[in-house]
């Protein structure tokens, strides 16, 4: 049996400076630099779709809408993730690690569009790990396959509540924002994918 092959290594720096240059977009993990999988048509559908329903709900407040370009860091933690979008609400602040500003530290909603791939990950670590970050009042994961949302408010005693809607003809309600955009919006023009019977169906 071989040795294992023991996994490169890289300091912050190192990292923002070869994403900077990267055709493709990393994460990093205390060290590790991890290649992201692209995304789906109906992923990226969703995202624009979504980014615009939150443009315009909160034209004229002192928010902004980010797409999956924008880091985010925990302060308190070596690590940069993307997610797919994100509201920054006041002023902006920018990881001091990061020079060229492509970090922010201080999100107040973060959302992910679940695939088979990732929605362990952005259910599991990937929350916790966004969990640590103070400004973060709400989190919302959107699946793809169905018109369906889930919205996770944090509460005053750092507990998490989960509020779920399914349906074309329901409202993803940002209750930190006090706004509700139509779940036909966020998915117009999505087309699903069949349904495929369930163990136990007619």
């Amino acid at each position: 049996m071989g040795l294992p092959v023991e996994k490169p290594r890289y300091t912050i720096a190192e990292y923002l400076e070869r994403e900077l240059h990267a055709a493709e977009r990393h994460e990093y993990h205390s060290g590790e630099i991890l290649a992201m999988s692209g995304g789906s048509d109906t992923h990226s559908f969703i995202i624009v779709n979504l980014t615009g329903e939150l443009r315009a709900a909160l034209k004229g407040k002192p928010c902004s809408v980010a797409e999956g370009n924008l880091r985010v860091r925990n302060r308190h933690e070596p690590r940069y993730v993307y997610p797919d979008a994100s509201v920054v609400c006041d002023d902006r602040e920018y990881d001091p690690d990061d020079p060229n500003r492509h970090t922010i530290l201080n999100p107040r909603v973060i959302v992910e569009v679940l695939s088979p791939s990732t929605e362990a990950y952005d259910r599991g670590d990937k929350f916790e790990y966004y969990q640590g970050i103070e400004s973060l009042q709400e989190y919302v994961l959107i699946a793809q396959d169905r018109p369906s949302v889930q919205s996770f408010l944090r509460q005053r005693d750092g507990t998490w509540s989960m509020m779920g809607v399914n349906g074309l003809e329901g409202h993803l309600n940002v209750r930190c924002l006090g706004i509700k955009i139509p779940l036909a919006e966020i998915y117009y023009r999505v087309q699903f994918p069949p349904h495929r019977p369930q163990a136990g169906e007619a």
